[in-house]
């Protein structure tokens, strides 16, 4: 399995805002998520399956909630508690604890040695 970067998270103050932006700009997509507040950004388009069609990486956008929220970028693996454990092992250290999500996989945000925070995703088959 290639580590690469498969989601981006985008934290915003005003999501109309934001999005409007990003959709004037790049012509992105979005899709609501009502029950987890969330809207999902499709920059290249995917099947029903939510599959890649072309080379690309898709993300979302969220509400902030703290200030020192930035945007986040998901990197694929094949689990996270051995990744974060490496991470923990190498320097960095946790700063979100493994959580499921439906539909999506387990996911954690660890840090790397110099406080930057990347998160980590092993995707639902």
């Amino acid at each position: 399995m290639s580590h690469t970067v498969i989601h981006f998270e985008i934290p915003a103050d005003d999501l109309d805002r934001m999005k409007a932006f990003y959709k004037n700009v790049f012509d992105w997509k979005y899709h609501e998520i009502p029950e987890m507040q969330y809207t999902t950004i499709s920059t290249v388009p995917t099947d029903e399956k939510g599959m890649l069609q072309e080379p690309g990486v898709n993300g979302g956008i969220y509400k902030r909630t703290e200030r020192d929220q930035v945007p986040l970028n998901y990197i694929n693996v094949e689990d996270v508690d051995e990744f974060i454990d490496r991470a923990v092992r190498n320097g960095g250290r946790v700063r979100s604890p493994k959580m499921y999500i439906p539909r999506v996989g387990d996911i954690a945000v660890i840090e790397d040695p110099e406080g930057n925070p990347l998160g980590i995703i092993r995707p639902e088959p």
